[in-house]
């Protein structure tokens, strides 16, 4: 019975000292988030809605471009037919659809601008980075993930092995 009780006790030892090696062994993981990050938006519906969006209003200044330059080549028709009248008249139509071009550029750029920030700084992607990183962190024993692009930046770290408590109670505050 005495070696039984002792054999329970050094397995029991060895299950709680191996555990305890175990601990100690910290493994890392490193991320390359800028091409986690191209990845995810490549393949978003935002992504997508911002292409048909610059698509359809680059479509639309092509097609004033286009309109511009008829007018331009009918003004120099009507020039060199000495129809100075009617050159005016397209000259001011021309003046007009310049400035609405402008403006509608310029309007445009602002939303796009507008649109590609917000992609940029998307809470939703980051939500879901964090959950995936803790899950993949988790399910793989790391006990750290560190960025490739961010120098020292930790973006999932288990709080096993953060030991502030610790140190506050060595420091005795």
């Amino acid at each position: 019975m005495k070696a039984f009780r002792k054999l329970v006790v050094v397995c029991v030892s060895l299950v709680l000292g191996s555990a305890g090696f175990a601990q100690q062994i910290t493994k890392f993981g490193v991320v390359d988030t800028a091409k986690v990050y191209n990845a995810y938006f490549r393949n978003s519906a935002p992504v997508r809605n911002y292409e048909k969006k610059r698509s359809e209003f680059q479509a639309e200044i092509n097609k004033q471009t286009e309109e511009l330059q008829r007018l331009q080549s009918k003004k120099v028709e009507y020039e060199k037919a000495g129809n100075d009248a009617q050159a005016q008249k397209i000259q001011a139509e021309i003046t007009k659809k310049t400035d609405f071009l402008t403006e509608y550029t310029n309007a445009k750029n602002v939303e796009l601008n507008s649109m590609q920030k917000s992609l940029e700084t998307s809470d939703a992607f980051y939500q879901k980075l964090y959950n995936t990183l803790a899950r993949i962190a988790e399910g793989g024993g790391y006990s750290m993930i560190l960025s490739l692009q961010q120098e020292n930046a930790i973006l999932w770290y288990s709080s096993s092995v953060d030991v502030t408590e610790q140190v506050i109670s060595e420091l005795g505050l």
